[in-house]
């Protein structure tokens, strides 16, 4: 389904009944290639909604930008035009800072978030990750899932290249949000990370205390906000791990906020 958001048709998907679950996709990526392995198990519980952003899979790009900013403007439309008025949200990688924007900019939409490998400024990459997306091009992604879904699915598939190019200015240009920023998001938060991601642990343990985190429960009580790392998981495996991360993510869902 497409609906016409600040001017882009945007596709989405709706899969199941209950509370709305908003799915926001990585980098270079579509619905299936980050969510097929958790999106039919969590539609069981939930009213999932899979959108696929600019440029992205089944949604052409548009002549301007692209940036969280812009994203979180029509992910924000979009959710309005389907009438929820709040959604749970969960978003990988990019999809994590995307989920965090739409927070910051529209937080009545985000009743509970959760982020699938997240950094919030540049310093929770691990050193020397950033500096590699000067290398990136397009023929060096080919044959990969990412290519082959573009060729497969995307309206213009010739416009791989310069979306790819596209994505790598948005990724170069990235500085993050201020933990100002973030200490104001009221949703609660599950920070979730693979032991060996492109975010460094310290960084995951960063973001949940910014989001009340890190106390001693057995003396404060639990948080609204969580945190976990998955042993042995990669920042591209961490998807895969659907055993383990839909029983954490359903608990989290699970648990009403904190008033």
């Amino acid at each position: 389904m497409y609906a016409t958001v600040n001017g882009l048709r945007m596709y989405y998907e709706v899969h199941g009944r209950g509370d709305p679950l908003l799915l926001l996709h990585g980098g270079v990526s579509t619905i299936e290639t980050s969510f097929s392995k958790i999106l039919s198990v969590l539609a069981e519980n939930h009213q999932v909604i899979a959108a696929e952003q600019q440029g992205h899979g089944r949604t052409a790009d548009l002549d301007r930008p692209l940036s969280y900013e812009q994203m979180a403007d029509d992910t924000a439309a979009l959710l309005r035009h389907l009438d929820p008025t709040s959604a749970d949200v969960l978003g990988y990688s990019n999809g994590a800072g995307l989920g965090l924007q739409l927070a910051v900019d529209h937080p009545a939409l985000v009743r509970k978030l959760v982020m699938i490998t997240p950094a919030y400024h540049l310093g929770g990459f691990h050193p020397g990750f950033m500096d590699g997306l000067a290398d990136l091009t397009a023929a060096a992604l080919d044959g990969t899932i990412y290519q082959q879904a573009y060729a497969k699915i995307a309206p213009r598939p010739q416009d791989w290249p310069a979306f790819v190019q596209k994505t790598k200015i948005m990724d170069q240009a990235f500085t993050g949000w201020t933990a100002e920023q973030v200490r104001a998001i009221a949703a609660p938060a599950l920070v979730v990370v693979g032991d060996s991601d492109i975010v460094t642990p310290e960084h995951a343990v960063e973001l949940f205390r910014l989001f009340g985190g890190g106390a001693s429960g057995d003396e404060v009580g639990l948080p609204p906000s969580q945190l976990a790392i998955l042993p042995g998981t990669t920042h591209l495996s961490i998807m895969d791990r659907a055993a383990w991360l839909v029983p954490i993510v359903e608990e989290f869902l699970a648990v009403s906020p904190v008033k």
